[in-house]
């Protein structure tokens, strides 16, 4: 399935960017430490974003088929800049903390964070991208 999105360099460093099938806007500034106003979202931090969505996502699929509720577990993601040899992404730290009494069964667990590893966007990161993900259970 492709998906468009259409994006218009609107000055100084800023990009709004349109999501095709829903209409939905967003913008981007480049970070303070490029010559951005770090006003939003860069096209980096957007990036970290659609990992830790992503694992969120593929969790409530899985929690979903199982009937567990999930509702107020978080993830974070760190990134971490490198400038050498090129600027980039060095690391995306993900960690995600699931709520109290979700899941208790260690199998579960396993085959949740199994899942979570296998997220369409953490299989598309390049392999030097240092990019673990750590689970918290809240009991």
């Amino acid at each position: 399935m492709a998906v468009k999105i259409d994006a218009v360099y609107s000055g100084k460093l800023r990009v709004d960017a349109t999501h095709k099938p829903s209409g939905m806007t967003l913008h981007t500034d480049a970070p303070t430490d490029n010559g951005g106003q770090g006003a939003s979202f860069s096209p980096t931090d957007l990036v970290a974003t659609a990992l830790g969505t992503c694992v969120m996502t593929i969790l409530g699929l899985v929690a979903e088929r199982h009937a567990i509720d999930l509702s107020g577990s978080t993830v974070e993601v760190t990134k971490e800049m490198v400038t050498q040899p090129v600027r980039r992404i060095g690391a995306l730290r993900t960690v995600v903390k699931v709520v109290a009494g979700a899941v208790s069964d260690q199998a579960m667990r396993d085959r949740m964070e199994s899942a979570a590893r296998k997220c369409p966007v953490h299989q598309s990161l390049h392999p030097e991208i240092d990019a673990p993900i750590d689970f918290h259970y809240a009991e």
